[in-house]
């Protein structure tokens, strides 16, 4: 597997032979609102241009609808017949973007020899879980290919850990930066982060969704401060900057 994080969620991953898109926001830097007032939003522009994040793609997955995982721009350029993979209760206001083959994934769903399977996710705890909205995680599975858990925008919550550890993943993708909303935790921070990686001492962390949002709370600098204060090597835990690729192999038989 190759992925590559572009900017926040956004990624490409080549994986089984399919080149996928996943939550593609391609807004330009300062385009939208401010969540707390320190500054419009996303922060950052995208490292590299729309038509060479496209090139290549075969399928793309929106995990919910927020606008830094789905934005308008992304339905403008994203071509409408891309096969789009959702969570149930989004296709509809996909299709209205006008893409026209949209899949969503009740339990999993099969590419080829790639199986998709949805797991929980919570977009933050207590009252503030309802204003976010519902969200998914997913796992990849594929021949020759490591097993990946991306863990989409949730916090840290029991059946997240426990689809964590029954999918047993060389690979966990987690959304890092201790975003807050009404003062709430919404997405990993720090803590959450490295309690993960510790819980599956087998698993390569890659950790994205940072530096982009102004409701963020942790820095790359502050998780890598934290994960060497842990323990937890570089080689354990990657913290990509925008426009890096990062290659892992699936492990060898033994």
């Amino acid at each position: 597997m190759k992925l590559k994080l572009l900017r926040n969620a956004t990624l490409k991953l080549e994986y089984g032979g399919r080149t996928f898109l996943i939550d593609p926001d391609f807004g330009p830097r300062h385009s939208r609102r401010s969540f707390t007032g320190r500054s419009q939003n996303p922060m950052v522009d995208l490292p590299e241009p729309i038509e060479d994040i496209l090139a290549g793609v075969d399928t793309v997955i929106v995990s919910h609808l927020h606008a830094d995982h789905f934005d308008e721009v992304a339905k403008e350029r994203v071509p409408k017949d891309l096969p789009v993979i959702c969570r149930p209760g989004d296709e509809e206001a996909i299709a209205e973007a006008g893409f026209t083959s949209i899949t969503p994934v009740e339990c999993f769903v099969r590419l080829g020899s790639i199986v998709l399977k949805r797991h929980p996710a919570q977009h933050g705890t207590g009252a503030v879980v309802e204003k976010m909205g519902p969200v998914m995680g997913l796992s990849f599975e594929a021949p020759g290919e490591p097993t990946l858990y991306w863990c989409g925008d949730s916090v840290l919550y029991e059946p997240l850990s426990d689809a964590v550890a029954a999918t047993d993943p060389d690979v966990i993708v987690t959304h890092s930066c201790g975003a807050r909303w009404d003062d709430t935790l919404i997405v990993m921070d720090d803590a959450q982060t490295l309690d993960l990686a510790e819980a599956q001492p087998r698993a390569t962390v890659i950790a994205t969704h940072m530096e982009a949002l102004d409701h963020a709370t942790i820095s790359r600098a502050a998780l890598r401060g934290a994960a060497e204060k842990r323990g937890i090597s570089p080689q354990r835990l990657h913290i990509p900057a925008d426009g890096e690729t990062i290659e892992i192999k699936a492990p060898a038989l033994v």
